[in-house]
């Protein structure tokens, strides 16, 4: 009889038994003493194998949108066709519908960050440009969930002199690649900077 524990370095101990009536009483003994200190019985045996991901089965939700983009390979910075490819392979497995969900999401995510707070905070050198002002929203969107979240909330948080302008791509590139179509679709916001009018609206006047 063989038995160890399952891990990087597994421990193995053999006994040998005069019948199979003593293995067994053996055996159940240990399981006993497993049971009390906690193990349950079968869950490893009944626990799933890691899996990839399943796009195709996926709907776009704002999880899924986040999902997408925490897969750029940031190890090819520099090469923006290589730092999407895992986003636009995924993307592109899920339906047309999905895909220009994920394009509305990324636009939302785009349009809250267009306010004048962001703009003024994102100047470099006191040089401001509408398209450099979206690129470096795009910076945002493109390093995950939180760290979107933090600058939306705080402004001065905001990238100076950076861009990521091919994140407005990557769901038409998905869409051509399973298509092998153009993706002629707008959402119904604007990412366009100024677009966002709240965001824009004067600051009032000291008193």
């Amino acid at each position: 009889m063989q038995n160890g524990r399952i891990g990087a370095s597994p421990r193995e101990t053999r006994h040998d038994f005069d019948d199979e009536a003593t293995a067994q009483r053996y055996s159940e003994k240990l399981i006993a003493e497993k049971l009390k200190k906690g193990y349950v019985e079968g869950a490893i045996a009944a626990a799933p194998a890691h899996q990839q991901p399943v796009w195709a089965e996926m709907m776009m939700d704002e999880d899924v949108f986040w999902r997408i983009i925490k897969l750029f390979n940031w190890k090819k910075l520099g090469d923006d066709d290589a730092v999407l490819e895992p986003a636009i392979k995924a993307l592109s497995k899920m339906s047309i519908d999905d895909i220009k969900r994920f394009e509305d999401i990324m636009t939302e995510k785009l349009h809250a960050l267009d306010t004048r707070a962001h703009a003024k905070a994102g100047m470099f050198d006191d040089f401001f440009s509408d398209d450099g002002f979206l690129y470096q929203r795009c910076v945002v969107v493109a390093n995950g969930k939180q760290v979107f979240e933090e600058i939306l909330a705080d402004p001065d948080q905001m990238p100076q002199d950076s861009e990521f302008e091919c994140l407005l791509y990557l769901a038409g590139s998905a869409y051509e690649r399973k298509t092998g179509e153009e993706f002629d679709y707008s959402s119904p916001l604007s990412y366009e900077s100024g677009h966002n009018e709240a965001g824009w609206e004067k600051e009032p006047q000291a008193q």
